[in-house]
């Protein structure tokens, strides 16, 4: 049985390299080129869709990239991009969550939990936050720290707080 492609293409965004994937016109794949856990991500994305990468662009990918940039110009909040999470239900329940913080707001891993209805799972809140493979577009940069410091995120600290900031209006140089 021949597998299924996801095709995947690098887009340079002004904080860092995110690598894109389209499978079956659906977004699969906006995430961070070199993350710590892109081998497990890859992995779990490749194994869900039974498929392979094949680099080549295609109009949905094209599209992430306008939008993104639109993001980066400060010309779009939100986006309308065909997404499809691969994951496990908790992580999907996660995911979606995460995209009902508003643009500019954060939340904690705490209050994500509450708002689960399962204050005591707040480490695989976490997790699931870690293997979202969708950056910026299902927002984990906006969860932050029961101390409301910035804790982990795939695209380093810097980039948290780049477009934590790019997001709040902060008069940082962000780019």
């Amino acid at each position: 049985m021949q597998n299924s492609i996801i095709h995947i293409h690098y887009y340079h965004s002004p904080i860092g390299e995110l690598v894109l994937g389209d499978y079956n016109d659906q977004l699969c794949l906006c995430d961070w080129r070199y993350r710590k856990m892109r081998n497990e991500v890859d992995a779990r994305i490749l194994k869900g869709l039974q498929a392979e990468f094949v680099e080549n662009v295609t109009p949905l990918l094209t599209e992430t990239q306008h939008q993104l940039q639109a993001y980066f110009d400060k010309k779009r909040t939100m986006f309308d991009l065909p997404l499809l999470l691969v994951g496990t239900d908790f992580q999907q329940t996660v995911w979606k969550a995460l995209q009902q913080i508003e643009y500019g707001k954060t939340q904690t891993y705490m209050g994500l939990s509450k708002q689960l209805n399962n204050p005591k799972a707040i480490r695989a809140v976490a997790s699931a936050n870690g293997a979202n493979a969708i950056s910026i577009i299902i927002p984990c940069h906006r969860i932050i720290g029961s101390n409301q410091e910035l804790v982990g995120y795939a695209g380093g600290i810097s980039a948290k707080k780049k477009l934590l900031a790019l997001e709040q209006g902060n008069q940082l140089e962000l780019f």
